[in-house]
């Protein structure tokens, strides 16, 4: 039986986030359903990782005194699954911005594909994409893209623990990412593109696991709502 005090205790949800839905949506809507049912004012909802508004999968949101838990969830290693488009560049790395920048990939063979992932195991610099939450001078980074103004963007540290090509249909190529936390995803598809010394976006996204927790367990948040009725 789901009560009031389980939420309070603490729970962990695991939500498979649909797309065009932004994590804080997923968050607002679990909390209003939560409140609604129970007929209180107030509950601590919050999420363990950010998912990007065109990324869709596993969500993991901490209710009530497990949201002390959050960042120990952040931590740990993701997995995710998606597309690669080569030969167009965009300013978001992903399909939030038009296309700014065409390239031919008539010479890219699929050996340059399959051994161009090798660049990118292990502990490599990354550069976060100018279209993030990230904050510089107390600014987000999408403020100052919105803007028009330049910004500096320090590189940081992350690591792949496995880039896997899944499939390759030339512009298209799906892959598997097993990384560490703070990886950018639409800076590795960027970047991808660069090592080909062409361009590169990401197309779609789906992020599949986040330490033992996967999205094959996870329920859709309309799943969570018709599920809620039942209580």
């Amino acid at each position: 039986m789901k009560t009031l005090e389980a939420y309070q205790e603490g729970k962990v949800l695991l939500i498979d986030k649909p797309l065009n839905w932004t994590s804080f949506q997923v968050v607002n809507k679990i909390r209003w359903l939560i409140k609604q049912q129970f007929e209180i004012k107030k509950i601590k909802v919050g999420h363990a990782g950010t998912l990007d508004p065109l990324a869709t999968g596993l969500l993991i949101l901490c209710t009530g005194k497990f949201t002390k838990k959050i960042e120990t969830y952040q931590a740990q290693v993701k997995e995710y699954t998606g597309t690669i488009t080569l030969g167009a560049t965009t300013p978001s790395y992903d399909l939030e911005s038009e296309v700014d920048q065409i390239f031919d990939i008539s010479g890219i063979t699929k050996e340059d594909i399959l051994q161009n992932t090798q660049h990118f195991i292990g502990e490599i610099q990354q550069q976060p994409p100018i279209f993030s939450a990230l904050k510089k001078d107390g600014k987000r980074l999408y403020e100052y893209a919105r803007e028009g103004e330049h910004v500096e963007i320090p590189k940081r540290a992350i690591t792949i623990n496995e880039f896997k090509i899944t499939n390759i249909d030339i512009p298209n190529v799906e892959f598997r990412v097993v990384c560490s936390k703070g990886t950018y995803i639409r800076s590795l598809a960027h970047d991808f593109g660069k090592m080909l010394n062409n361009g590169a976006h990401l197309s779609s996204l789906r992020r599949t696991k986040i330490g033992d927790f996967s999205v094959d367990n996870a329920v859709g948040v309309l799943a969570f709502e018709e599920a809620f009725k039942t209580i």
